[in-house]
């Protein structure tokens, strides 16, 4: 080790020594990890995209002094934008490592990680004296929490639930449980609002999807992105034979013939290249000009965020059966989120693709 990182690290050691003097509270993280916190917390490194966008969301952006490196490519180029304050905000590591000099010289009073963090990653920062929390946004069985791509006995239980404790605690963690009870109750509402409108249409009449990303990569079971279409009235033509999110071949897309393919947000290019490529003409949703580029509130991800239940879903049962829709403006109800949980307007920044 040499002798600037000994120094950095016995820097950051000496200013956290008065976290054990101060009052500390208990909290438990989505790993089961029984974590020990100051009573306030001002100052946290994010190093999981997922929790950095509901901290935005819970109004606590100022308590953030570090970020994960690759923060814009994993929310989308839109979210600089959206959340200027980041641009300014140190960046160290990413979901599976970190930068253990940068992440002491910042004395953060706690850590946020990916469920998924290496063991060692986690081990390294606890070791510092710095508090670390997991969140996953599932309520998982034993044995699957620290899993990327977990087995689910009950998906609607995993996600439903996992949201609700992942926003409880993060609002927990940062002193905001105001904020966060309000974003689970948006969420839920718009989430309830679909399931009421779309509990009598018969499994005959749903429209089949397909969610389509870079080099044919797909969501089937498992993974809350394939639970979002399923809310919306979609039958996602995946699920039965993808587990979580994996390649599939060409030859098997024309063979499930979608209606209608969704892309997210921060794939346009997949657009573009499904409309151009020849080996997609083939199938139904090209054909009838059924691609849709989904906002960027929608956040189809394999983590539900809660604009997607109270903003996506909404979005993408109104694309998929507007009759049942027609009184909903959702440029409307997205101004009103983003003025509400992000303090600004919602700006439509994919409106002029066309492929909506």
């Amino acid at each position: 080790m040499s002798r600037m990182l000994r120094l950095s690290l016995l820097a950051g050691l000496l200013s956290l020594s008065s976290f054990t003097s101060q009052a500390s509270r208990l909290v438990t993280d989505q790993l089961g990890r029984h974590v020990t916190l100051p009573d306030k917390v001002d100052r946290v490194v994010v190093l999981q995209h997922q929790t950095l966008n509901l901290l935005v969301q819970l109004n606590a952006t100022d308590k953030i002094v570090g970020i994960l490196a690759n923060w814009k490519q994993q929310l989308g180029d839109g979210y600089a934008q959206l959340v200027p304050e980041l641009t300014h905000k140190a960046m160290l590591g990413d979901l599976t490592h970190v930068d253990v000099e940068s992440l002491v010289a910042l004395h953060p009073q706690v850590v946020f990680v990916a469920n998924y963090a290496p063991q060692e990653m986690i081990d390294k920062i606890s070791a510092l004296g710095i508090p670390v929390i997991a969140i996953s946004l599932r309520h998982d069985e034993p044995g699957q929490q620290a899993k990327i791509n977990p087995g689910m006995e009950d998906e609607e239980k995993a996600y439903g639930l996992g949201l609700k404790e992942g926003i409880m605690l993060a609002g927990e963690v940062v002193n905001q449980q105001q904020e966060a009870k309000a974003l689970i109750d948006a969420a839920f509402a718009g989430h309830k609002l679909v399931e009421d409108r779309l509990a009598s249409l018969p499994q005959s009449q749903r429209v089949r999807a397909y969610m389509a990303n870079p080099s044919l990569m797909t969501y089937g079971s498992g993974k809350y992105t394939g639970l979002m279409m399923k809310h919306a009235g979609a039958l996602n033509v995946a699920a039965a034979s993808v587990q979580g999110f994996k390649p599939v071949s060409m030859e098997q897309i024309i063979a499930w013939n979608p209606q209608v393919i969704f892309v997210q947000d921060r794939y346009p290019e997949v657009v573009n290249e499904i409309n151009q490529n020849s080996q997609w003409q083939p199938i139904d949703a090209v054909k009838n000009h059924r691609v849709w580029l989904m906002p960027a509130y929608a956040k189809a991800w394999g983590y539900p965020m809660p604009e997607a239940l109270g903003l996506g879903e909404l979005w993408m049962a109104k694309q998929l059966y507007p009759e049942k829709f027609r009184d909903i403006d959702m440029q409307q109800l997205a101004d009103r989120w983003y003025q509400r949980f992000y303090r600004t307007h919602y700006v439509d920044t994919t409106a002029s693709t066309g492929s909506r």
